[in-house]
């Protein structure tokens, strides 16, 4: 199983990203996804998840209204879409995947990319 989770950069205050995380080999459609983030001395915490099907999707509250978690089977890739960032958003995003949950432990990883936001 390999994630590649890309589209991280440095962005002004009130810009927009839009990361990416393609997966291989699991089929998409029997996992759970998350994105997650670490800031530096910080714990890593889940920022978006989406469900197998993903008709239900879940974010962290400090998240909500800005950041938008989707999926596209025939790309095998999931999306986090963020918008109206702010330098509390800087952080090492990763991507994972799990079959068990969407807010329980999950076994699958990306690599990380590094979103930095400037004031």
């Amino acid at each position: 199983v390999q994630l590649q989770a890309s589209g991280g950069g440095l962005v002004q205050a009130g810009g927009s990203l839009r990361l990416a995380c393609a997966a291989s080999g699991l089929s998409l459609g029997k996992y759970y996804m998350g994105w997650f983030r670490q800031a530096p001395g910080k714990e890593r915490d889940l920022v978006a998840a989406i469900s197998w099907s993903g008709r239900i999707t879940q974010y962290a509250d400090s998240v909500q209204g800005r950041f938008t978690i989707s999926r596209d089977f025939a790309k095998g890739t999931v999306y986090l879409q963020m918008n109206s960032l702010n330098v509390e958003d800087t952080a090492i995003y990763y991507c994972a995947a799990t079959e068990k949950s969407m807010t329980g432990d999950y076994d699958y990883w990306g690599q990380g990319t590094l979103v930095t936001v400037s004031s």
